[in-house]
């Protein structure tokens, strides 16, 4: 909004002329949300305390997170509001991308906020039924993956994906492209859900993923950039950096409260909204098999309940002591700071080597 409000007014002062670079605007986004997770922090965590909004910890989990009980949930109600309402504000608004990216990310808070309002509000204590929540997230990818599909943003490369490490190759999916956007899509938001199960584990793993997912976006869409590293360039794709930016500063300012020990927890609302997000700045910029290696803890976490339940099953026995993997080094007896730190050192080495394939190539 500021853009277009703003910029058109560099005909009368030269500074305004600031408000054309995605840089600028990027930075602003994220203090923008920075600055409205502090200052609305701690009203929400409040109010979710007097409406009785509280977690009730599950008996399989470790015995330590029995304390936790109590605690308020939903704060990804926080996060959506530190991204969505940055991101209009900084962002261009005829810019598609930006729509797309806003549209995915409102989608799957909803989702999780029903499943949160379900199991903390009415007392269902699985919440939204597995069946509605997994084809809410399906809709949603045959929705973009079609979008994607009929109405390509980039013809030139509209079912195509980028291969790390190699130098102008690419996969073309053609009639395979919308399932492979649902399962991006739907992978991404169930690893990121799955990896929030300790104080500002997740939050943290994601404002990782988006620092590095806003360096591919802005090269994506630089055209000097992209031919210099010899990378797919999306004319447009560069706006999605001030959306990385408010992702970003919103995970930052939540992280201020979900920080050992949390005031609050994100819930549903929060982790949904959160790996959808991720899922899809992945596929607007083409990069959904780098975002395996960026979010190399996320698919460590989902690989970990998928290989515990099978093995279970065909074997009775289970790999670990505790799916999914971060509860595993708690019962090996790894502090809770502990083991988040250490799984936030892995997505930075991660993050570090995923950039460096820009070059590796």
């Amino acid at each position: 909004m500021f853009y277009h409000l703003l910029y058109p007014l560099k005909e009368f002062m030269s500074g305004f002329n600031l408000f054309q670079y995605i840089t600028f605007r990027a930075a602003y986004a994220a203090v923008t949300a920075l600055l409205m997770s502090f200052f609305l922090g701690p009203y929400v965590i409040k109010r979710l305390k007097r409406t009785q909004v509280i977690e009730k910890i599950s008996q399989y989990a470790p015995k330590t997170h029995q304390r936790k009980t109590g605690t308020p949930t939903m704060g990804g109600i926080l996060i959506l509001i530190s991204v969505l309402v940055p991101t209009l504000l900084w962002a261009k608004l005829t810019n598609p991308y930006t729509w797309l990216i806003v549209f995915v990310t409102a989608w799957m808070g909803i989702l999780g906020f029903i499943d949160d309002y379900l199991k903390v509000v009415k007392g269902f204590s699985k919440g939204l039924v597995f069946k509605y929540k997994i084809s809410g997230q399906i809709v949603l990818g045959i929705i973009v993956g079609l979008l994607l599909y009929l109405f390509p943003l980039a013809p030139e490369a509209a079912t195509q994906t980028s291969v790390p490490f190699l130098k102008d190759y690419r996969i073309d999916f053609f009639w395979l492209y919308v399932p492979f956007v649902v399962l991006v899509i739907t992978g991404a938001s169930n690893a990121v859900n799955l990896s929030d199960g300790l104080d500002g584990l997740a939050v943290g793993l994601v404002a990782v993923s988006a620092a590095a997912l806003a360096g591919m976006c802005y090269v994506t869409g630089h055209m000097k950039f992209s031919g210099y590293l010899n990378i797919m360039y999306l004319p447009g794709s560069g706006e999605l950096t001030v959306f990385c930016a408010a992702l970003l500063g919103a995970c930052l300012g939540f992280l201020w409260f979900n920080t050992y020990p949390a005031e609050v927890f994100m819930g549903d609302t929060g982790a949904l909204a959160l790996g959808g997000a991720l899922g899809m700045l992945a596929i607007l910029v083409k990069k959904e098999l780098l975002l395996i290696i960026v979010g190399g803890v996320f698919v460590a976490e989902a690989l970990s309940v998928i290989l515990q339940v099978a093995y279970f099953k065909w074997r009775g026995k289970r790999i670990f002591r505790m799916s999914p993997l971060h509860h595993h080094f708690e019962l090996k007896g790894w502090k809770e700071p502990k083991v988040v730190v250490r799984f936030w050192i892995t997505a930075v080495l991660l993050a570090l080597l995923t950039l460096s394939t820009f070059k590796i190539r």
